[in-house]
């Protein structure tokens, strides 16, 4: 199976600096795709002249290293290359549905590289003693564009890959990289397929229901409970106090400033100090429940987190003036919703789950925190308090956290042996280079294949776009 690696590595200052210009190079190659694509279905749009010309869906680059742009050969072709790879990978997300069109890579936030095998090489460390490899020194660059040995701390066994990611976040540089480890992973089908053998009681006595809340981020039908540490929550209520310090000063400085750019890395280094604190959290809490021996399925509750963390709609009376509608304490509850690792807890129990053999699947969310998971009455009187439930029909008491959470692994229970919970077989687009063929266009413009066009709405707005339903088209010089 497939196994990602993360490792914090360590670029000396003149290190930093080439893989800085990397990553701008690359960065560029693919917003110039992107804005070349732009250009064309704009163009077509507006001009009757040239209606039916689309956009090159191709991997040239070559075009864009001009008179105005000499600081692009001062990386290898690679990096150049490797950036219209992405675009067209990008592309064919979106002709799969995967995703919409590709967009601008901005300058601030994470930034990453990708690098393939023509420009790193893993050496063997080999202890003279023993005769045995300790490690490995990763090499960057090429004879044309020396880079030198990346330091980085690798904390678990690994194998060489074919190619690998070199990023840098809010002052920290990771290379990431994925293998494959040499274990099978059993499919979602087939452990669905395998619980089904058990009969009800068998199955809810393997079966943890999982309710995510913003006080408690998230509980257990058997009461564990998983928050954040005190030591967390009192760590990142500085930080967050820092953060707001930091960047108040920032706004007060000049845009560009030295001072402004040095404030606004604090701001970095804070808010990347609480997302380590989240993820963290998510796998911790995902390790604990998918190495646990008694539980071979595990519910969610359906919850659309992004439509839970929209903003407060603005309200006007009928004179057309501004109404309160409670934006501030909206706000503040995506904030909770948000700093909660929701999303991350499921998707990292998802992956581990399924390398032990295990089944993670969502269930209706309505009415969750309102039915008894001993009668089953349903009522809003049974909510008592944030945290306190008792069943207005036959007495039972518990946490309203647990509870709701004993209500969902039994309707993950009814939902699995009703045949309702099959998962959909995922589309996947991964990464590779197209060959060229003998006269150096791409295989699909040699064929010339029939374009068809159909029109669709722009993301972002109602203008109509048109759009090839080949992925690959000739190359359309602009007149």
């Amino acid at each position: 199976m497939q196994i990602g690696h993360r490792f914090r590595c360590y670029p000396t200052p003149a290190q930093a600096q080439i893989l800085l210009q990397w990553i701008g190079c690359q960065r560029f190659i693919y917003n110039a795709k992107v804005g070349e694509d732009r250009y064309f279905r704009r163009f077509a749009r507006k001009s009757l002249a040239h209606t039916g010309q689309f956009a090159p869906i191709d991997q040239q680059y070559s075009h864009f290293k001009t008179e105005l742009t000499p600081w692009l050969s001062e990386v290898p072709s690679q990096i150049l290359r490797n950036g219209a790879v992405l675009w067209k990978q990008a592309y064919s997300r979106y002709f799969r549905k995967l995703g919409g069109r590709p967009t601008m890579h901005k300058k601030h936030g994470r930034q990453a590289v990708w690098l393939t095998s023509e420009l790193f090489e893993f050496k063997p460390v080999v202890d003279r003693a023993t005769g045995e490899i300790t490690g490995h020194q990763l090499c960057i660059g090429t004879r044309k564009h020396p880079v030198g040995v990346l330091a980085f701390k690798a904390h678990r066994a690994y194998q060489p890959p074919a190619s690998l990611h070199i990023s840098i976040h809010a002052g920290q540089w990771h290379v990431s990289f994925n293998g494959d480890d040499g274990l099978m992973e059993p499919s979602d089908k087939e452990t669905t397929a395998w619980l089904r053998q058990f009969d009800a009681p068998e199955l809810l006595a393997m079966t943890l229901g999982l309710d995510r809340g913003v006080a408690l981020p998230l509980a257990g039908s058997d009461g564990q409970q998983f928050s954040f540490l005190p030591v967390q929550v009192q760590r990142l209520a500085a930080q967050e106090k820092h953060r707001k310090r930091w960047q108040k000063r920032q706004a007060r400085r000049t845009r560009g400033s030295s001072n402004w750019v040095k404030a606004r890395r604090k701001v970095a280094r804070y808010q990347r100090y609480g997302a380590d604190v989240r993820r963290e959290l998510a796998h911790q809490t995902s390790h604990v429940l998918a190495t646990d021996t008694r539980y071979k399925l595990f519910v969610f509750e359906a919850l659309k987190v992004k439509n839970m963390t929209q903003k407060a709609k603005p309200q006007q009376d009928a004179q057309g003036r501004w109404l309160r509608n409670g934006a501030a304490a909206k706000s503040g509850l995506n904030k909770a919703i948000l700093a909660s690792a929701w999303g991350q807890t499921k998707v990292f129990l998802q992956y581990k789950a399924r390398r032990q053999g295990k089944l993670v699947i969502e269930v209706p969310a309505f009415y969750s925190s309102q039915e008894c998971g001993a009668c089953g009455h349903i009522h809003q009187g049974n909510r008592v308090s944030q945290s306190g439930f008792v069943c207005q029909s036959c007495g039972h008491t518990a946490h309203a956290d647990h509870n709701a959470a004993s209500v969902i692994a039994w309707r993950g229970v009814r939902q699995l042996l009703a045949g309702k919970s099959a998962e959909k077989e995922k589309k996947t687009c991964r990464i590779a280079r197209q060959k060229v063929g003998a006269e150096g266009s791409e295989p699909g413009a040699q064929m010339h294949p029939t374009l068809g066009e159909t029109g669709v709405s722009r993301r972002g707005g109602n203008t109509p776009a048109h759009w090839s339903l080949t992925q690959e088209t000739p190359a359309i010089t602009p007149v």
